[in-house]
């Protein structure tokens, strides 16, 4: 099976509300078989104008089980409890290679 990956840039404006999505959003993901690969962190730009404020990344075993995970239920709940606390929120899905090249 081939992974996915989720790739997400925000920038938050409010903290303190933003705490409830980052304590909904772990067990959805976790229930539709997906992980973490970056929460935050340090950064630095390698090369381009890109700055992003917040990035995250997260691997699913596949394009279908992210998308599912995505429009599940879980998650819509999740979403809901950012609403309002970031300036904005960018979510690209793309699909993994099956094998190294």
């Amino acid at each position: 099976m081939t992974p996915a990956y989720v790739i997400v840039e925000m920038k938050i404006s409010d903290p303190e509300q933003y705490k409830q999505y980052m304590a909904a959003a772990p067990e959805s993901i976790k229930a539709a078989g997906g992980e973490y690969l970056v929460r935050g962190g340090p950064m630095e730009t390698l090369e381009g104008p890109w700055q992003p404020a917040r990035l995250a990344m997260l691997r699913f075993p596949s394009y279908a089980a992210a998308k599912t995970w995505y429009d599940g239920e879980l998650y819509r709940a999740a979403r809901a409890k950012r609403d309002g606390a970031t300036e904005f929120f960018n979510v690209v899905l793309v699909e993994g290679v099956s094998a190294p090249v």
